[in-house]
Order: C-alpha cells, then sequence, then structure tokens
C-alpha cells in the first residue's frame, strides 16, 4: 500500500494549528487539483478534486470519515469513495514542541483495488510523496497567514 508521512516543525502555538485544521475550509482547497469539498457533519467531508497520475488523469470524489478528534494533538480518519467501502486512511498529529513551536505530522495511507488496483497503487507510490509535500507546504505557509490574524 502506498503512503507517505511528513513532519514540519512551524514557530506556531498548537492551539492555532488546531483552530486550523479543525475548519475544512482552510485547508480541504490547498489540496492540488481542488475543485470543491461540502462539510456534511463534524465527522464527513465530501471532497473532489482533480487527480494527474501522469496517464491517470480524472475528477476525484472522496468522503472523508473523521474517526478521532482528539483535541489539540490529533485527527485520524478513513477515505473512501461514494460508491466503495475503503481506500485509505490517515492523520494529523501536533505535538507542541514549547509555547510558541509545534511539530505537525501527516499521514496518508492508499490502497486501491478492483481490476485497475495494482496498476492504480503503483502510480500512487510515486505521486503521493509529491502531492504530501505541496500539500505539507501549502499548509504551512496558510497556518503562517493565519497566525497573523
Amino acid at each position: 500500500m502506498p503512503s507517505e508521512k511528513q513532519q514540519i516543525e512551524l514557530a506556531i502555538p498548537i492551539n492555532v494549528i488546531w483552530d486550523f485544521i479543525r475548519d475544512a475550509n482552510n485547508w480541504a482547497p490547498l489540496v492540488p487539483g481542488y475543485i470543491q469539498h461540502e462539510q456534511i457533519n463534524e465527522n464527513i467531508i465530501t471532497w473532489e478534486f482533480k487527480s494527474d497520475l501522469g496517464i491517470m488523469k480524472k475528477k476525484v470524489s472522496l468522503i472523508i470519515d473523521i474517526k478521532e478528534w482528539n483535541e489539540p494533538t490529533r485527527i485520524s480518519f478513513e477515505l473512501r469513495r461514494s460508491n466503495e467501502k475503503y481506500i485509505g486512511e490517515g492523520y494529523v498529529e501536533a505535538h507542541a514542541v514549547n509555547q510558541k513551536k509545534t511539530l505537525l505530522t501527516g499521514f496518508l495511507e492508499i490502497n486501491a483495488s478492483g481490476a485497475l488496483g495494482s496498476f492504480a497503487n503503483s502510480l500512487f507510490k510515486n505521486a503521493i510523496p509529491k502531492s504530501s509535500e505541496e500539500v505539507a507546504s501549502a499548509i504551512a505557509s496558510k497556518l503562517e497567514e493565519f497566525n497573523e490574524r
């Protein structure tokens, strides 16, 4: 199963990071290819984006099912498509280094299944690290803006 873990230390207090992460409107648009998202309830978010895996380009609709909210340190989730049970999972963890610094860790694992599952997984293996770096950088920049408010 393709997976990726990213860590970044930010000069931002953990409570500011939590305030940012708890609202999907802050981070959902930062994913490459973002089209739209909708917060169904506090645990379900639908998300649409254009996927570009080299030779495989298509519109992807995902449901993010939040499994755990442990304020202010951890959010874990599962990903699925509306017509499938499970395609992945992940988490975001925040660890206060001190009152003004936080270590932010994100993890994502994807497991495509079906007729093209192994092919898609090989594409994900290359695409997830690049996409994760882009998302981590975008979130860090947006968090710095958010912190200045």
